[in-house]
């Protein structure tokens, strides 16, 4: 156990991986808050695809974001813009659906981000949301 933990500490501190590391995180994820400033003046230059099951976006989405459950997102991804950015999003930073879809997109050639914190992160700034409830 001792030589794992070791080998963990040696690669954090390389210091050249974590900065390019951190340079494409940024590069390819958005925060809640740059997205709804998106949103006000860029709405034509992207897709906000929301990958969670139908239930829980019907209780409640983020405003614009198309649909696409991540179970069907492999026969529905053809429908994207290579011409836009993508951004996927999920339930929350702990599911990986979002980078699933966002490692598809990128490695078909889609321009991609991911919402960093997912549905619950957007939910949690109190910014709006579409609910369309179907009871």
């Amino acid at each position: 156990m001792h030589e794992k933990f070791q080998e963990v500490c040696d690669f954090v501190k390389d210091n050249k991986k974590a900065e390019e590391f951190f340079k494409e995180k940024l590069a390819f994820t958005i925060g809640p808050d740059c997205l709804n400033n998106m949103m006000k003046e860029y709405l034509d230059k992207f897709t906000l695809i929301d990958l969670r099951d139908y239930d829980d976006y019907i209780k409640g989405h983020i405003p614009y974001a198309v649909h696409v459950p991540f179970d069907q997102f492999e026969e529905q991804m053809l429908q994207f813009s290579k011409d836009k950015i993508n951004i996927v999003y999920s339930y929350s930073y702990l599911c990986r659906k979002s980078t699933k879809a966002a490692y598809r997109l990128a490695k078909e050639g889609y321009p991609v981000k991911e919402l960093i914190g997912g549905y619950k992160g957007w939910k949690k700034r109190d910014f709006d949301i579409v609910e369309n409830d179907s009871d």
